[in-house]
């Protein structure tokens, strides 16, 4: 189970993803399934027998805003008490807050590095 601060999920957000799937698919084995996004799909990414590591999504809709990076999700037990965190420390909320599993928001530390924060339902 995941705690404070684990990194939980991870996603790349590009405007070729058809493609890139098919090139971590090719590179690293993973296996995909489609995730509707309303009028298209973007891609949960695992190994095989495993469930999803990763996601490769559109930048386009929800995630038009998103950075075109490998993007590390670290969970929180508190998502909004983080997020005043991140302003009063210099810090810039980029996305959201969002729900998808449960909360996430997007963000940019002091010195420029960009993650996001995950609270899970029911926490």
């Amino acid at each position: 189970m995941a705690q404070r601060g684990d990194a939980v999920w991870h996603d790349l957000t590009v405007p070729n993803a058809d493609e890139v799937r098919d090139f971590y698919s090719a590179v690293i084995g993973w296996q995909s399934e489609g995730l509707d996004m309303g009028g298209y799909q973007d891609y949960v990414m695992a190994a095989p027998g495993t469930q999803g590591q990763a996601g490769i999504c559109h930048a386009r809709g929800p995630n038009a805003n998103m950075p075109g990076q490998w993007l590390v999700y670290f969970q929180v037990p508190d998502l909004d008490a983080a997020l005043a965190e991140v302003i009063a420390r210099g810090g810039k909320i980029l996305d959201g807050p969002r729900e998808m599993g449960g909360r996430f928001a997007c963000i940019q530390d002091p010195a420029g590095a960009v993650c996001s924060l995950f609270q899970p339902e029911g926490s």
